[in-house]
């Protein structure tokens, strides 16, 4: 893989799609916001930092979990990209929104999207799963890297708050982990 990882402390496309959402957000803003700054840099430090791919990424991560907040849903997964799609209809944003659709739909997948958009899937999917592992499961990213990453956008707890939203948006920690493991994980 690239020996440096490229870091973009800022992006003005998350900053502006983040923005409505801010109130949504509430306190989780920052975490989430980091969330979404990680994952970006890992997809597109697997996507050789293709520009081509970048308003593409920056979208799909923005989005990709933001239903847990908007619709307080477990199973976000679909709420979310239907939120992506419907914005970028109305905004104009020229995204395929196959595409858009996949990148956010299949980012918990376990085993490889295999599709007309796997390059950009698969670097979605492995960068989520890069960050929820904490750099455990690298695909292929130096954990030199990953650290960096980290070290430009901390966790701030976001982990912790997701495991807390389980029983805040269930009534409890079981159900809510129930929700997750049969409303998101794919194979």
């Amino acid at each position: 893989m690239f020996n440096h990882i490229k870091i973009k402390t800022e992006r003005p496309r998350i900053e502006k799609l983040l923005a409505p959402y801010r109130q949504d957000l509430g306190e989780d803003f920052q975490r989430y916001r980091n969330h979404v700054y990680r994952t970006t840099t890992y997809a597109m430090h697997l996507l050789g930092n293709e520009e081509q791919h970048e308003a593409l990424v920056e979208t799909a991560f923005v989005y990709h979990d933001i239903a847990l907040w908007t619709h307080k849903e477990m199973a976000y997964l679909e709420p979310s990209a239907a939120l992506a799609l419907r914005d970028n209809a109305q905004q104009q944003w020229g995204l395929e929104p196959q595409l858009l659709q996949e990148a956010i739909h299949w980012h918990h997948k376990i085993t490889p999207f295999d599709g007309t958009n796997a390059e950009v899937v698969n670097a979605c999917r492995k960068a989520d799963w890069i960050d929820v592992s904490y750099g455990i499961i690298r695909h292929g990213i130096s954990s030199r890297n990953i650290r960096k990453v980290r070290q430009a956008f901390p966790y701030l707890g976001f982990y912790n708050m997701l495991v807390a939203s389980t029983k805040r948006n269930t009534g409890s920690y079981m159900l809510g982990t129930a929700r997750v493991l049969r409303g998101i994980l794919k194979w």
